[in-house]
């Protein structure tokens, strides 16, 4: 098991310690002989030639590959996983495209757009090398994890030319990316039994109300993304605390 990453402090004081230690712990993923393994194998094997049913077909290859997308969970549904690689994506009626997590979009785009497969292998090495590390602070504080994965999903919609509507649906796709958006805007998990259209009413309304703004092309700047993230962490900080000081009160007339 990989070591956990710790910065000795929780809610934003650690965040603001573990984001000047960032860069130094991912590069101490990178050269973890674990790591290099994995992501070493992966550029040697992936080429242009590797088939959906030889990635599936090798579970070294298949755990990078899952990992870099932060999919990881699948690594055992093969027959899915093939299934989304073979994708038409000029089909919006395809897998891939009909998902609504679009992590499995961007796995079969990254697959298929392989023309140069040493750029590609070294481009999904990296990743799986961030999700690494994103997964040691995860160990040690799972809301710092959906931070650091909050923080580079969302920079990533700047340059997207997606409407807002479309990218907003990804974030309800996305759970890891909705559970921090969701936090930060205070809407609760009854609200993922709405309707999926009242669903996106919500978050972009909550949107304007906390960030000023439903549009990507403002709310993925460095501000914005920073008070995302700031106030999830600090109403997680909050709803912990409540938890916490309501069972030790209760423990507390237990013992009486």
């Amino acid at each position: 098991m990989s070591a956990a990453i710790a910065v000795g402090l929780g809610g934003l004081a650690g965040w603001r310690v573990l984001q000047r230690m960032e860069a130094r712990h991912v590069e101490t993923t990178a050269k973890d002989p674990l790591v290099q393994r994995a992501t070493g194998y992966f550029r040697e094997n992936l080429t242009a030639a590797t088939s959906a049913e030889d990635l599936v077909g090798d579970y070294k290859m298949l755990q990078v590959a899952l990992g870099a997308f932060g999919l990881d969970k699948d690594a055992a549904n093969k027959a899915f996983i093939r299934k989304v690689l073979e994708s038409d994506l000029g089909d919006t009626a395809s897998l891939a495209n009909r998902l609504g997590d679009k992590r499995y979009l961007k796995l079969a785009k990254a697959f298929q757009g392989r023309s140069n497969a040493g750029a590609a292998s070294q481009a999904i090495a990296e990743a799986y090398v961030q999700r690494q590390f994103e997964k040691r602070v995860g160990e040690g504080n799972e809301t710092y994890r959906l931070a650091l994965n909050a923080r580079n999903e969302v920079k990533a919609f700047a340059v997207r030319a997606s409407s807002d509507r479309t990218m907003w649906f990804e974030v309800l796709g996305n759970e890891p990316l909705r559970t921090v958006f969701a936090g930060a805007f205070g809407l609760n998990k009854a609200v993922a039994n709405l309707p999926v259209d009242r669903q996106l009413e919500l978050f972009m309304s909550a949107s304007e109300r906390v960030l000023g703004s439903s549009s990507f092309s403002k709310i993925a700047d460095e501000a914005s993304i920073d008070k995302l993230v700031t106030r999830y962490l600090a109403l997680s900080q909050v709803q912990a605390n409540t938890s916490s000081n309501r069972y030790t009160a209760a423990m507390t007339l237990l013992s009486r």
